[in-house]
């Protein structure tokens, strides 16, 4: 009764977080949004649209998370994205402001500002009502109704009571601890039904299934650019080292089959330069081949693999793994690449001094946490190596999540459904 009764004031707090501040800033976006879009004939919206419907993408967004945070109800953007070389200045502007009102989800979201003033309002009022409303009951009970009534008329209104004395206002007790009864056990399931309604609101007509097509869609294209731009470092990588020190071997070769009996000090020379060569091939070979998929991941798994790969490194780091068999090559594949940029970024920017690889397979996923010591700050979507990582797990519908506050430390977790085998 305990860790219900404290479920159901969190959720009373929440709701009443989410319905005052909900109110405040739907009706003052929705407002600015209808100037803006009014002032588009002055020609002046084309400036300031983008800016507060910015904001507005900023709103949802922020109730889109705490909805993921609070009630575990999860609300997909779904905007579209703007294109890489969208100009700057006046004419960006003008263009993204085009975009934007173009885009479905704006619609969408101008939609929800107006129930989220309205209905929402009320879906998130109400668990905070059924939780504290009855605090006013008891003190009614308790003698606050003489403030109100001479005990002889109505003072006062307690839901459907009228209090005008001692026996009405136990009534009104009574009452109060019928909803408080009711707010214990449907407080949480209320609030989680206001993110249901504005999941209903912000999602698009298709729901999870247009989102899901619109993922998909986003990791294939990832996916087929990832590949040819992964197939053109190896035709660089081959073209530039290993193919080059091997024409320049064979050139060796021939001066020494043209100076072996003239010069053999010289041709012994140019052998011994040739054999280097030959050594030098024989390793960007071997790097190749471990950059497209490391022998020991294949001949040992992940685990080992990662080991592998922390043995290399100039910082202590320390590999805990627990898994009861092996994925698929491919995930483990995309789950070694993944580990090695974090790693990498680790060594390259952090500053760390120790690093903790924890790798474990629970409840159908494979996680892994790269932990460092390191000064923190790391930020998704600047564009760099998580960037990345996040696309080649979005490939295998798993997700990123990191961590990093400044000062450290910085955590990376990584986490890909599949099964062992």
């Amino acid at each position: 009764m305990g860790a219900r009764a404290r479920s159901a004031v969190v959720a009373g707090l929440r709701g009443l977080w989410v319905a005052v501040a909900g109110l405040a800033g739907s009706i003052t976006l929705f407002i600015l949004s209808v100037l803006s879009l009014v002032f588009l004939v002055l020609g002046v919206g084309a400036l300031t649209t983008p800016w507060v419907l910015g904001l507005v993408r900023h709103w949802a967004n922020w109730r889109r998370a705490v909805a993921g945070e609070w009630c575990g109800v999860r609300i997909p953007a779904t905007y579209r994205p703007f294109p890489d070389d969208l100009r700057g200045g006046v004419v960006g502007q003008v263009e993204r402001c085009r975009l934007l009102l173009t885009d479905p989800a704006t619609w969408r979201d101008l939609r929800w500002l107006l129930v989220d003033m309205t209905a929402g309002f009320v879906t998130a009022l109400l668990p905070a009502a059924l939780v504290f409303y009855p605090v006013e009951g008891y003190a009614l009970a308790a003698g606050l109704w003489r403030v109100f009534t001479d005990g002889t008329h109505i003072g006062w209104w307690y839901g459907f009571v009228p209090v005008s004395g001692q026996g009405t206002a136990l009534l009104a007790a009574v009452l109060a601890t019928a909803l408080l009864a009711t707010g214990l056990f449907l407080a949480p399931a209320l609030l989680k039904g206001h993110f249901l309604l504005t999941r209903a609101v912000l999602l698009p007509p298709g729901g999870e299934l247009e989102e899901r097509v619109r993922v998909l869609t986003e990791t294939r294209r990832d996916a087929v650019d990832t590949s040819a731009a992964e197939l053109r470092r190896i035709e660089r990588d081959l073209h530039d080292g290993a193919q080059a020190r091997l024409v320049a071997m064979g050139m060796d070769l021939g001066t020494i089959e043209a100076l072996i009996e003239r010069n053999p000090a010289k041709a012994k020379e140019l052998v011994a330069q040739a054999r280097q060569s030959s050594h030098d091939a024989l390793t960007e070979l071997r790097d190749l081949v471990r950059g497209i998929h490391p022998p020991v991941l294949a001949e040992r798994g992940l685990g080992d693999a990662v080991r592998a790969l922390a043995l290399r490194l100039p910082v202590a780091t320390e590999v805990e793994v627990e898994m009861a068999g092996r994925a698929d090559a491919p995930v483990e594949a995309a789950a070694y690449f993944a580990v090695s940029e974090v790693l990498t970024n680790a060594v390259k920017h952090a500053g760390a001094d120790r690093i903790w690889v924890d790798i474990a397979h629970t409840d159908g996923h494979l996680r892994i946490s790269v932990t460092d010591d390191g000064k923190g700050g790391v930020v998704i979507g600047s564009g760099g190596g998580l960037s990345g990582i996040e696309r080649r797990l979005g490939t295998f519908d798993g997700v990123l999540a990191v961590s990093s506050p400044a000062g450290g430390p910085t955590m990376v977790t990584m986490e890909i459904p599949c099964v062992l085998s």
